[in-house]
């Protein structure tokens, strides 16, 4: 259509990528105007963990609008915001021995992330935050400060300031522990890095690359917070809500974050929807300090709570995302053994992993093939060198083999190889 070459702005990118106006999806399925399928690799950046329109919300997101049911409440209590509240705080919250206070933020992860380093500095009287190297939080110019990518940062158009920079868990290799340096940086008067207010750290970084931090650093990164009496914020914008294989990306780890931003797949249908979840004791916001118009979503609550109640009630789907996370990685293990030469090698976590092809060009030549195969992934990392697979949780062993398939033969393309990795059943069975 000429409508979007004529009158949408140039800062559009996914469209870029993937030239075609989609009009249906379900599932992990993406159809264009033409009627051709695409498997969905990218779902939403992840804001889809539970597919396209997935039938076991839908119903019931129906018959709330049918029923008149309140849509935009600000921060009014509404019946569909008090039964969210006790989904979560009953199937999530309490069975992990959290106690948080949810705050709802304006309708993004950025709103959320803002929320969140505003509290901490008035909190605790500072002003410094410490962020990461390859960190994304947002584009709204607090959050911003806090996100590494200079592509990003260079369209502020002003000084981003208030945060000093650490180097991730292995940004220096893996022969330094990074937490024992920022330690080191706190606990020295004439280190030139002012006392913070709070840490801000993703567990795996998203747009960072798929960096994933070892549950050892993010123990010890908790350690080194509290020594230092700074809060300890979790963006789990992106890894969260079951994309590392447990609701939050954190548990496995055994740590208590200060806080916790959630967002993207929150409402379970790619309905805008953004919390933040802090300690009792850190709520000290007076009446409307800060607020949103769009703070009260009430059909993201639904939908939220629809989510919460099919798919987090046990453990069962927290076991298949962690089943299918195994094939993943025991897959991208053997595209790398097949094609490696040291042009690729994998990262990640559950079913939030990447291959990391060196640079962006390489890259951008495996989306590109796998897009005119039926497949929509995308590259994230500071050049954009890493395929990033964000597959619907809820896809089927069938597509995610077939998805599998289709990247492993562009990067057979890409690499002008004739042998395919060799057949083991076994070894390829999502069963297993």
């Amino acid at each position: 259509m000429k409508i979007f070459e004529e009158i949408e702005s140039e800062v559009q990118c996914y469209a870029r990528s993937f030239p075609r106006v989609f009009h249906k999806a379900q599932g992990e399925f993406l159809f264009d105007q033409e009627g051709n399928r695409y498997i969905d690799f990218l779902a939403g950046a992840g804001t889809l963990n539970y597919g396209h329109n997935n039938p076991l919300f839908k119903q019931e997101l129906l018959d709330y609008i049918q029923s008149d049911g309140i849509t935009h409440g600000l921060d009014l209590h509404t019946k569909a915001k008090g039964e969210f509240l006790e989904a979560f705080n009953d199937k999530i919250l309490k069975p992990r021995g959290y106690e948080y206070v949810m705050q709802f933020t304006g309708p993004t992860g950025t709103n959320a992330v803002e929320a969140a380093i505003k509290l901490a500095r008035s909190v605790t009287g500072r002003e410094n935050i410490i962020a990461f190297t390859n960190g994304f939080h947002g584009v709204t110019l607090g959050a911003l400060s806090a996100t590494g990518n200079s592509h990003h940062r260079g369209a502020a158009g002003v000084t981003l300031g208030g945060v000093s920079r650490m180097p991730y868990e292995n940004y220096l290799g893996d022969q330094l522990d990074t937490t024992a340096y920022l330690d080191k940086v706190l606990s020295d008067s004439s280190s030139g890095v002012d006392k913070p207010a709070a840490v801000i750290v993703e567990t795996v970084q998203g747009e960072g690359g798929i960096n994933a931090a070892s549950v050892e650093w993010l123990q010890s990164l908790d350690v080194v917070c509290k020594k230092h009496e700074i809060l300890l914020i979790i963006d789990d914008i992106q890894a969260g809500c079951g994309r590392t294989g447990t609701f939050f990306s954190f548990e496995e780890a055994g740590i208590y974050p200060d806080m916790v931003t959630l967002s993207k797949s929150l409402s379970g249908y790619g309905l805008p929807f953004a919390v933040v979840l802090f300690r009792p004791e850190l709520d000290q916001w007076k009446p409307g300090e800060h607020n949103g118009t769009f703070r009260g979503n009430n059909l993201a609550f639904v939908t939220a709570k629809a989510a919460i109640d099919h798919y987090w009630s046990d453990d069962k789907f927290s076991n298949e995302i962690k089943r299918k996370g195994d094939y993943i990685a025991r897959r991208l293990d053997a595209i790398v053994e097949q094609y490696g030469e040291g042009n690729f090698t994998t990262r990640g976590r559950g079913m939030f992993q990447g291959i990391n092809c060196i640079n962006g060009e390489l890259a951008g030549k495996v989306t590109r093939i796998a897009f005119q195969k039926g497949l929509i992934i995308e590259t994230s990392g500071a050049d954009d060198q890493i395929v990033k697979f964000l597959c619907p949780l809820i896809i089927s062993d069938e597509s995610l083999k077939q998805g599998m398939d289709i990247v492993e033969q562009a990067i057979k393309e890409v690499c002008a190889k004739e042998d395919s990795i060799p057949e083991e059943k076994d070894y390829f069975d999502l069963a297993s």
